[in-house]
Parts: C-alpha cells; sequence; structure tokens
C-alpha cells in the first residue's frame, strides 16, 4: 500500500501571454508566420501566481487537479517559475477544452500519467454538453491505477437557477462516465471525482444544488464532510458574503473506507476581504489582490 496526497485547486485565470521579443516586428511576424522560439511568454499577473505557488507547494501534494488554466505551455512554464520545475512535479497534463475564455482542467503528478480521455467533444443539441471538460486520467502508483475524473462544471455566472440544468446535465453524464468504466457498482474500484464543481449543497432563494446526485451518490464519499460543519467551506464570494463549498474531493466508496483521514483545506492564500480565515497568510497577500486564487486547495491522504 502507498499513501499519496491528492488536491483540487482551482489556480483562478492562470494565463499566459506571449510577448514579442526585441527588434521583432508583430505585425510582419504574424503576416509571416512565427516559430514559438521567436517569442517568449510569462504567466499573466507574476505577483499572484507567486503566491499560488506558495499554495500548491505549502500543500505537499502528490498529484493535484488544476482547473483554469489557459493551456499545457502556461502549466508548465508556471510549475518550472514558481513551483520547482519538473523536480517537483514531473508529468504534466491539459487538454483544451471548451471555455471561450480558454480555462481548461490540467493535472501535475509526481507519479507517471498512464492514460487519459477527453470528453469535450460530447454534444448535447448544438452545443458542448460539458463546459470544459470531464479529463478522466490514469495516474501509476506502484503497480496500482488510481483514476481521476478532473471537473469544473458549468459557473453560476447569470444566477444559480437560471445555470442549474446545465450543471445537472453534466452530473448525470459524469455519473455515467463512471459507471461506463468502472461497472455498475463502481465504489469498488480507486477512483475519485474532483474539481469546482460550482455549486454548493444548500438551498436557498437561488435554488437547489444540481450537484446533490453526485455528492450524494452512495458509490463516494464527500471527505470534506470529516471536518467541522464551520470549516467546510472551500470559497468567498463577496458580493453576498457568502462563504460555501464549491470544490470537492469524492473518492469511491472503497478507497475513503481505506482513507479515514480527514482532508485539508489551504486558505493561506485568500486575500484579507475573506474575513472568516483569521489565520496566516503568505507575504505578499493583498485585501483583494494579488491573492492565490478565489477559491482554496483540497487535500485528502489517500491510501492505494
Amino acid at each position: 500500500m502507498t499513501e499519496i496526497r491528492l488536491a483540487t485547486f482551482n489556480v483562478e485565470n492562470l494565463f499566459a501571454r506571449f510577448k514579442f521579443e526585441q527588434g521583432i516586428d508583430p505585425e510582419k511576424a504574424f503576416k509571416d508566420g512565427w516559430t514559438a522560439e521567436e517569442t517568449m511568454f510569462r504567466t499573466a499577473s507574476p505577483e499572484a501566481k507567486k503566491i499560488t505557488g506558495q499554495a500548491i507547494k505549502a500543500t505537499g501534494a502528490d498529484i493535484l487537479c488544476l482547473q483554469e488554466v489557459e493551456n499545457l505551455d502556461a502549466l508548465k512554464r508556471f510549475r518550472n517559475e514558481f513551483v520547482g520545475g519538473s523536480k517537483a512535479y514531473e508529468f504534466a497534463l491539459s487538454i483544451d477544452g471548451n471555455d471561450p475564455r480558454f480555462i481548461d482542467v490540467a493535472v501535475l503528478s509526481k507519479y507517471p500519467i498512464v492514460h487519459t480521455r477527453s470528453y469535450a467533444h460530447l454534444r448535447r443539441g448544438n452545443a458542448a454538453l460539458f463546459s470544459r471538460d470531464c479529463l478522466e486520467v490514469d495516474v501509476l502508483i506502484g503497480s496500482k491505477t488510481l483514476t481521476l475524473f478532473v471537473q469544473h462544471y458549468k459557473s453560476m455566472m447569470g444566477g444559480r437557477k437560471k445555470t442549474r440544468a446545465r450543471r445537472a446535465v453534466q452530473v448525470r453524464k459524469t455519473k455515467q462516465i463512471v459507471r461506463d468504466r468502472f461497472g455498475a457498482k463502481p465504489g469498488n474500484g480507486s477512483w475519485v471525482v474532483l474539481g469546482d464543481f460550482n455549486d454548493y449543497m444548500q438551498t436557498d432563494k437561488e435554488g437547489s444544488p444540481a450537484i446533490r446526485p453526485i455528492v450524494n451518490w452512495d458509490q463516494v464519499e464527500n471527505v470534506v464532510k470529516r471536518l467541522p460543519k464551520a470549516e467546510r467551506w472551500t470559497h468567498y464570494y463577496d458580493d453576498r458574503d457568502k462563504y460555501t463549498q464549491l470544490d470537492y474531493l469524492l473518492p469511491s466508496k472503497s478507497l475513503a473506507k481505506a482513507s479515514p483521514s480527514p482532508p485539508e483545506i489551504m486558505r493561506k492564500g485568500l486575500p484579507f476581504r475573506a474575513k472568516a480565515y483569521t489565520g496566516p497568510r503568505f507575504e505578499g497577500v493583498g485585501d483583494d489582490n494579488p491573492k492565490a486564487s478565489d477559491h482554496c486547495p483540497v487535500i485528502a491522504t489517500l491510501t492505494i
């Protein structure tokens, strides 16, 4: 058996933008074609990404599932500049998905990634079924395989009630994908559904949770519920002064049973406006910006 630390973290707009080197005429370069060797780029907002890197290093995670990553180049540049390079995480993965802002899900891992499958091609009518993707990833840990289903469901932008239907479809499809892979009783397998679900489990004037069928699925455990109720929030939304759990880590029943420790929620990168957290912050964190993210990493220790 091997113990590993698995984390999910919405890193909030981990973008990279190309910047032409001195002496290159951008208009001419684009007209005649250009190569990556002719350009250089850096991750946007380096002050914030430095704090994001601190948050990642502080998790001590062996495998990190990330949301809001622009592309694989941006992920590798961020890893190399702020997280310790390939010596920290040898394996990096991101596949372009469906988001119009070009934010994708991604994985950084100390263990080999031996298989991946994207579901970004799935359609619902004329539109993509998944807002980003449901990225299926097999990680080899010794002689065992851990399968991850990395999510970033439809956001609540436009209203929780108005966007509920699309999240509900994505949740149903995620469960079907897991059953297709692991059978009618998938809880006996070694897998985790995790990511930014963009919904919370409370019913309020804004509506009911579209994510309930997967969070309360009898084949998984929402390990954050092992924490005291007041400590379960992973995101702060200041417009409504609301602290909720948007970030979920749902191991299969058998994996959860073998891994009884409560998870950790890393809040040291939150801005000071999130006043419910009164603990230490990373150096450089501001009242609003810079910050690691508006989300907190959730980390679980799992026995494989």
